[in-house]
């Protein structure tokens, strides 16, 4: 079906497609220069040390957690705490390497870890809250940092879906140990697939560069924080220290990203732009609620959902929505315990996901673009004026 409002929308331009050209006149497609040359320029835009691109974000929180492991700053068997709510792979790298899984409700207003319930949530075994910026959205730091120094716990982020976001000042990504970013192609930036992790600790930044390839020491320093190399660039070549991927990217993915993010700001000003627009004529609607905005969100799409006479009226308004050229989605994964994957888990739910339940059915979300969307807003509040109607 060809929709009038679509999930996303073509950010490319002349620069993304002379990129492509260069890369493919320079005959050098796996990682390389332009992939060097796209992290640098990441990492200074987000104001951090190290930049780790790979071929997607749910690689990104993989080698995060991988890196983790091997640095022996989480053990298998060590409690992580997570939100009920979010995307397939902020969970399956925290059960591949033996993590004990906790999952907290979400805040019914902001979508995000709901607070009060993670710090009722926190035990002894507990070693890592990995947050996510649902939908764009940042989640309150100043919080969550407090109770990580307060109880020894190490914050990652999951900030696959808010690139750009600020909480205080500090673009979100940057504000964990390891922040993750993807680069999709319904993403604020798009190299096709694609993601990055970053951090400011060196150790780290060396366990992600061998695990993204293969394991191998070739992508080290000479004085690396974690493997001191030979003078013997034949050994070197093929020399493995820990159980790594292949999560390379490729040249013209990286060649692709470095023109996009230029345009980075951009994007973002028009998303906030089109969030004041939907949220001044959701107004008018009875019925329904949407994601209450932390700090300064990048509005990755738009979340809304069901109340009062609308409970339990999704199918039948997705259904509408879709007829009438609409495209939409769950919000994220929805309560993520209720998959079938849990079942390989080592899990535990707190307390009761009254919240991520409700969401999980009474929410969708459509998406927000680079460009500006009033005349799609406009009919997106209308088609829902006369579904309920």
């Amino acid at each position: 079906m060809v929709f009038k409002y679509p999930l996303t929308d073509d950010t490319w331009g002349n620069e993304e497609l002379e990129a492509i050209n260069r890369v493919i006149r320079s005959r050098r497609f796996t990682m390389g220069p332009e992939v060097e040359a796209f992290e640098s320029e990441f990492a200074r835009k987000f104001g951090v040390k190290h930049a780790v691109m790979v071929n997607s974000g749910s690689s990104a929180n993989l080698i995060a957690i991988a890196a983790l492991i091997y640095s022996g700053r989480l053990n298998r068997g060590d409690e992580v705490i997570v939100p009920a709510v979010s995307w397939s792979t902020t969970y399956f790298p925290l059960q591949q390497y033996g993590l004990k899984v906790k999952f907290v409700d979400i805040d019914r207003n902001t979508l995000n870890i709901d607070l009060e319930e993670v710090k009722d949530a926190i035990t002894e075994k507990t070693k890592a809250i990995f947050a996510v910026n649902l939908l764009g959205n940042p989640n309150e730091f100043d919080k969550l940092l407090k109770l990580c120094k307060e109880n020894d716990i190490i914050l990652l982020e999951d900030n696959c879906e808010a690139m750009g976001a600020v909480y205080k000042g500090r673009y979100t990504g940057t504000i964990g140990f390891i922040g993750t970013f993807s680069m999709f192609y319904s993403h604020h930036i798009s190299t096709m697939e694609g993601g990055v992790a970053v951090t400011n600790d060196e150790e780290l930044y060396h366990y992600m560069l061998a695990i993204r390839a293969h394991g191998w020491t070739r992508n080290l320093p000479k004085n690396s924080a974690i493997y001191r190399k030979s003078d013997n660039e034949f050994y070197e070549s093929f020399n493995f220290i820990v159980p790594g991927y292949n999560l390379r990217p490729l040249e013209i993915e990286a060649a692709i990203g470095r023109e996009q993010l230029k345009k980075l700001d951009r994007f973002i000003e028009q998303r906030r732009r089109n969030a004041e627009y939907f949220k001044g004529r959701m107004k008018e609607l009875k019925g329904f609620s949407i994601q209450q905005e932390v700090e300064k969100s990048s509005w990755f799409g738009f979340a809304i959902i069901l109340d009062r006479e609308n409970k339990g009226k999704r199918d039948s308004i997705v259904k509408f929505l879709q007829e009438n050229q609409i495209e939409v989605r769950p919000i994220v994964a929805g309560n993520f315990t209720r998959n079938a994957a849990i079942r390989y888990f080592d899990y535990e739910i707190h307390s009761e996901l009254i919240n991520a339940d409700y969401i999980h059915e009474n929410g969708f979300f459509v998406g927000n673009h680079s460009r500006d969307l009033t005349k799609e807003i406009d009919m997106l509040v209308e088609v829902l004026r006369r579904a309920i109607n």
